[in-house]
């Protein structure tokens, strides 16, 4: 009897966990499709986030983004110079082999790859050491004050896999006719497996039924297949969200929030993103392409750049381009990354007669012609943004040639240094101005040094700051010379802020996530009701 009674209760317990992993769709769209698989090829937040689901890096952000263990169980600074992880012991990559220091390491190194666009997470990482096959020691060039922060962003890849499959190093995204296997397939450790993309329609994840994590992300989520669906047209991914064809719309546009914060089925929740809009400017070449200027760059004048900055209507384009979804700022980056200012924050004032008198001053009475590329799936209303500020630079003689292009082929070209003005979304996954300033500021070079610098600019005190900053471990030295990065940024208009994002999230109201300041979902903490 004690026997039937005990089946009956293990069969009772089995029961329950099955109720636990019920299969639960959760779809979900946004306006862009990713470019590639590889996790070190294309540093892209929204791709990032995605590939979140499948490969995972030795510790993340949790909700309230404090950095917490994932395949790395425990961490010790050994010496400034070297950090000691000790490894998640049984983690398996979704073809059953087990996750190694090899694996780590190999991972590691291939951040720092020619063809890496991740380097800038590997900042000042000298090399990984294998010490035994669970613990792993990251020697570093000298102290780095956040390095953790940026280890959420190195995801773990298998280095037999890798090995067996071509892909020992990232796929370089500016080549685009270059393939490799890691560019369309995927194989990670994490909550979930790639079972189908089919670029620009849909993409298809089903749970690992082997993560190492479920017990103790039983209660947070219940999702056992997820599918993405990339909708370019504003309509079409409020039609798709109304219908009930999707759970879950990532950029609903401002036009469209009122009625769906109306609709008794649907409930939004949004906040400050941890990203700012702007322009680059092409300030290297000696003449822009396609420009009426012969013999020189406009663009290399800080009085020209200075007069663009102050012929846009940066109101305007709050309330009338983007309907309150934006915070106007003067800064490169937004409140919550350390460095900012109240002071660094202030934007230059919109002046039309101040923009034509620098235009005048710097010998373009007339104006010029210059080529103007901004994504059209990427940021909220990015095309609308370009169009607007097309009208504006019009006003004081600029006349600026807009194309817009989708994320995947609008990345790789502005990387290829193929447009003159150019708009970029840039988030802090640090939360630190250095991402930022050695991305952005720095003389490109190598080590991560101006990955995204692709205006070419270059001030000879912002390096000596950047190159400072990489080490410094006095938080408030630290924190004066961040700001003093944002601060040059500011005096020599590098570049021209417009605003950081405000995000909204659509979604029925059966659908339970974490709002993220990175705009991105959080796998674990998903729950359709």
């Amino acid at each position: 009897m004690k026997i039937k009674l005990s089946i009956l209760a293990a069969s009772m317990v089995l029961a329950g966990m099955a109720g636990t992993v019920a299969a639960k769709t959760f779809k979900w769209a946004s306006a862009a499709e990713i470019s590639t698989w590889d996790i070190h090829s294309q540093n892209n937040a929204l791709q990032n986030g995605i590939h979140a689901a499948v490969y995972e890096s030795l510790v993340y952000y949790n909700k309230d983004f404090k950095v917490e263990p994932v395949l790395a169980t425990s961490w010790s600074m050994v010496s400034p110079t070297q950090w000691r992880f000790n490894l998640r012991k049984n983690v398996k990559f979704t073809d059953g082999s087990t996750m190694t220091a090899d694996d780590v390491v190999f991972s590691i190194q291939r951040s720092l790859a020619r063809t890496s666009n991740f380097a800038i997470y590997a900042q000042g990482i000298d090399k990984a050491v294998k010490v035994n096959n669970d613990t792993v020691d990251i020697m570093l060039k000298g102290a780095n004050p956040v390095l953790l922060n940026q280890l959420t962003e190195l995801r773990i890849m298998s280095k037999a896999w890798a090995e067996k499959n071509n892909s020992v190093d990232p796929k370089d995204i500016r080549n685009v006719t270059q393939e490799t296997f890691a560019n369309r397939n995927a194989m990670g450790t994490g909550p979930y497996i790639m079972k189908q993309w089919i670029p620009d329609q849909r993409m298809v994840f089903e749970r690992n039924p082997n993560w190492w994590g479920w017990a103790a992300n039983a209660a947070s989520t219940n999702v056992t297949e997820i599918i993405y669906t990339p909708i370019k047209s504003e309509a079409t991914r409020v039609a798709a969200l109304l219908s009930g064809e999707v759970d879950l719309m990532l950029d609903p546009s401002p036009q469209d929030l009122g009625r769906l914060r109306s609709n008794a089925n649907l409930k939004v929740i949004d906040g400050v993103e941890n990203r700012t809009i702007f322009f680059g400017m092409d300030q290297f070449r000696e003449e822009l392409i396609g420009s009426n200027i012969k013999g020189k760059n406009p663009l290399k004048d800080v009085r020209v750049r200075r007069a663009l900055y102050q012929a846009i209507d940066s109101d305007t384009l709050t309330r009338v381009t983007m309907r309150g979804l934006a915070q106007p700022t003067g800064a490169m980056v937004a409140p919550m990354v350390a460095g900012w200012t109240e002071g660094v924050h202030k934007r230059l004032p919109f002046d039309i007669e101040a923009s034509k008198k620098l235009l005048a001053d710097a010998g373009y009475k007339d104006g010029f012609e210059v080529d103007f590329a901004c994504p059209n799936n990427r940021y909220i209303n990015d095309e609308e943004i370009c169009q607007a500020v097309t009208g504006m630079w019009a006003k004081v003689g600029v006349r600026a040639k807009l194309r817009t292009l989708p994320l995947v082929t609008y990345f790789p070209m502005i990387q290829r240094y193929e447009a003159s003005i150019y708009m970029l979304g840039w988030g802090v996954p640090t939360f630190d101005t250095l991402y930022s300033a050695q991305s952005l500021f720095r003389t490109v070079g190598t080590g991560g040094d101006g990955n995204y610098n692709v205006g070419r600019y270059s001030n000879q005190r912002m390096d000596f700051v950047v190159d400072r900053i990489k080490t410094e471990t006095d938080l408030p030295i630290r924190n004066r010379s961040l700001t003093e990065a944002l601060q040059i940024s500011n005096d020599t208009v590098s570049h021209i802020p417009l605003h950081n994002q405000i995000i909204p999230w659509a979604m029925k109201k059966s659908i339970d996530v974490v709002h993220r300041a990175d705009n991105r979902i959080d796998w674990r903490l998903v729950k359709v009701n």
